[in-house]
């Protein structure tokens, strides 16, 4: 995470509701002999937590309860410095990342149905006007088998930090400049970036 504070000036609440609204993140935490990782999509949880299942072969499902990390990324890319159109300038990475510290819970088994339909439904509500996709889909038998490969877990939240660096700390119209040079979800984010230093 950017220390510089200009790229951190969102709130709690902004940065959780960025990492809700994308769902899916990597979360990460402590193992022997490497850290361990998993990419995993999420929803919200009762207070402040979110919800997500893993394979039951996941070495983290062996590791919990434990302290972890849920990075949550968002558009990123390299800014020539060229692009700003001023002088003396380096190469860097803009990029917006969320990260929500806590601790990893395993849930009861019992409530991994819920789980799953929540997570569901969630992002089939994204793809309307498509006739939202169901586990009642399924045949019992299958979803049987399919639910007793993974399990569920909550991760209860107790620091969200994130960085959103867009280049405010050019001035507008380098900033501006940069914009156009970069994928479009990124240069939406540079153009809304606000005010950077003066000219």
């Amino acid at each position: 995470m950017h220390p510089n504070p200009i790229f951190r000036k969102e709130t709690a609440r902004q940065n959780m509701q960025f990492a809700l609204d994308r769902g899916f993140g990597t979360l990460t935490c402590a193992g022997d002999p490497w850290p361990l990782a998993s990419h995993v999509p999420f929803v919200k949880g009762p207070g402040d937590s979110v919800e997500f299942h893993m394979v039951r072969s996941n070495p983290i499902c062996r590791v919990a309860p434990a302290p972890a990390l849920l990075a949550v990324t968002g558009p990123d890319g390299y800014i020539s410095p060229d692009w700003y159109r001023i002088a003396d300038q380096v190469p860097t990475w803009n990029y917006l990342a969320v990260h929500l510290r806590g601790r990893i819970e395993a849930l009861p088994v019992e409530t991994l149905r819920d789980h799953l339909d929540r997570l569901s439904a969630t992002f089939e509500q994204r793809l309307l006007p498509k006739k939202p996709w169901s586990a009642a889909k399924m045949t019992p038998e299958a979803l049987a088998r399919m639910m007793r490969m993974i399990l569920p877990f909550r991760l209860v939240i107790e620091d969200v930090q994130g960085t959103w660096k867009f280049s405010q700390n050019k001035p507008d119209a380098a900033r501006l400049s940069a914009a156009d040079h970069v994928a479009p979800d990124l240069a939406v984010l540079m153009r809304a970036a606000g005010a950077g230093p003066e000219q």
